[in-house]
């Protein structure tokens, strides 16, 4: 019975190992080869968009290398001088742009590059063509190093997610509070975040922008904005992370040192935060909106809102992907405007956030509600009465902002954002059975200002019964503090509001920025 189990577990050893070397021996490595652009750019941007951001580029380009290989099939008339055409001519087409904007980045010339490629089209083609190559001996190295450079591709995006369900707290040392209760009426809370918001001594001083019509509507409506307010840190997913878990982030995670450039951590404490937290215990629904940028979206929670043509436009990824490869020429040839299409994207979202967020106060229950709106911070995609920009109007051929372009840009879109604004605060306490907690508020100012001025923040709250709490130096890191221990019950207290500069990449090297209102 031993012997015979032997022989038939040695059989099926054999026959496994033969057949598996067969398959390797086919040619099926130009489609892994068409796969691992998309797969390699998912890679390098992982955390920072959603995975299903590569799944339209990744069809795209297997279809694209599966047209191509049929197509060299008919040619060359043998299967594996297309697969080995194929892979050489794929490499080129996904190289090119890469290589393009290297050279543009170092000021080179780059015009000469489409001529040496056209050579190299042609020159592979002769190669390949010759009759005494056949290239059957190498499918399988080139199966075997197609396989691992897609493996090794979906292993690095795997692994820079850190899996945590919608309860999980991203830093170590989050301050939840266990005891922290609803009252009967709960009030909806809004968390509304202008991306690079000044404040109105910024605009008014720096760009000679009078934004005192906007200041004294929200006053006028029952908001206490801090004339003095400044951000904590001076980059987003920082000033976020800092204000959701009401703590310096010195203060939260043991990954925060000087030293460290990851933002796993960062971005996981910001999407995973105490905030939240508290909110999610005491039986509130928490909704989130799509901003482009994965690490910013609560796409777990109970409400996540995307606009409805969500798969009609060109992402930011897939324009960077178009960038990468020869295929950036139907932008240069003015056959495709893909900064278009990108500016129409983020239109898409601006409009679909503000269109949703009045439609929470009619819901039963508690609602914690996080809106990041992208703008005034670029693109700039609306002038000031809300007609659409170009965004590469604003930019220099490098894609590069220009203090004057910028300023202009911001102004547009500022004002018509203030619209939005006002008539979203109106619709939301109309449609409030309880009146609702709001905070509008930048998680940073204006761009190409210096480390004082970059903090100035617009920073507003409607605290129903409450609408002296604030006081005007107010920072993001108490606002949730603040929040808690008013209407829930929460021992927090407030911590002295300070301003931290750190330079990229060493997100946490902190120095403390003086400042204050003149």
């Amino acid at each position: 019975m031993k012997s015979a189990l032997r022989w038939s577990m040695a059989y099926a050893n054999r026959f496994l190992m033969k057949n598996f070397s067969n398959i390797f021996q086919w040619v099926w490595y130009p489609f892994l080869v068409s796969a691992y652009p998309a797969l390699a750019l998912l890679s390098a941007n992982s955390g920072q968009i959603r995975a299903d951001a590569v799944l339209r580029p990744l069809l795209i380009s297997l279809a694209f290398g599966a047209l191509l290989f049929a197509l060299l099939r008919r040619l060359l008339g043998t299967a594996h001088k297309a697969a080995f055409l194929t892979t050489l001519w794929l490499a080129l087409f996904f190289s090119f742009g890469h290589i393009k904007m290297y050279l543009i980045a170092e000021e080179l010339p780059a015009d000469w590059l489409i001529d040496l490629w056209l050579a190299l089209f042609a020159l592979t083609l002769f190669w390949v063509s010759r009759p005494r190559l056949t290239f059957q001996s190498a499918a399988l190295s080139m199966n075997v190093l197609a396989a691992a450079l897609v493996a090794m591709s979906v292993w690095q995006s795997v692994q820079s997610v850190k899996t945590s369900g919608a309860r999980a707290l991203g830093a170590e040392n989050a301050p939840v509070q266990m005891d922290v209760r609803a009252p009967d009426s709960a009030p909806d809370v809004y968390y509304i975040i202008l991306d690079s918001y000044a404040r109105a001594d910024f605009l008014q001083q720096v760009y000679n922008f009078d934004n005192s019509a906007f200041i004294r509507a929200l006053e006028e409506r029952g908001f206490y904005v801090a004339a003095c307010s400044r951000s904590n840190y001076s980059r987003t997913e920082m000033s976020l992370a800092s204000s959701l878990n009401m703590s310096y982030l010195q203060d939260l995670d043991s990954d925060f040192t000087p030293k460290n450039k990851n933002r796993s951590t960062l971005w996981n404490a910001l999407k995973h935060s105490a905030a939240r937290d508290n909110f999610e215990r005491m039986g509130y629904q928490t909704v989130g909106f799509e901003t482009g940028f994965a690490w910013n979206e609560l796409d777990d929670a109970d409400f996540f809102i995307a606009p409805p043509p969500a798969t009609s436009a060109m992402t930011e990824f897939e324009g960077l992907f178009l960038d990468s490869t020869l295929a950036r020429y139907l932008k240069e040839w003015n056959w495709l405007d893909s900064d278009e299409i990108m500016g129409q994207t983020f239109r898409d979202r601006f409009h679909s956030l503000f269109n949703n967020l009045p439609r929470f106060a009619q819901m039963d229950g508690g609602q914690f509600i996080y809106a990041h709106v992208i703008s005034p911070h670029p693109p700039f995609v609306f002038d000031a009465q809300g007609r659409p920009t170009r965004p590469a109007d604003f930019w220099n051929e490098k894609k590069l902002y220009t203090y004057p372009l910028y300023q202009q840009g911001y102004l547009n879109q500022l004002q018509y954002l203030n619209q939005n604004v006002l008539k979203t605060v109106d619709e939301i306490l109309a449609a409030s059975d309880t009146p609702p907690v709001i905070v509008i508020q930048g998680d940073h100012g204006a761009w190409m200002q210096s480390k004082d001025r970059h903090s100035w923040i617009l920073n507003a709250y409607y605290l129903p019964n409450h609408p002296d709490a604030p006081y005007k130096t107010i920072s993001p890191v108490n606002t949730f503090r603040l929040i808690f221990d008013l209407y829930f019950g929460g021992k927090y207290g407030l911590l002295e509001d300070t301003t931290y500069y750190s330079p990229v990449p060493y997100l946490y090297d902190f120095s403390v920025v003086d400042g204050s209102c003149k």
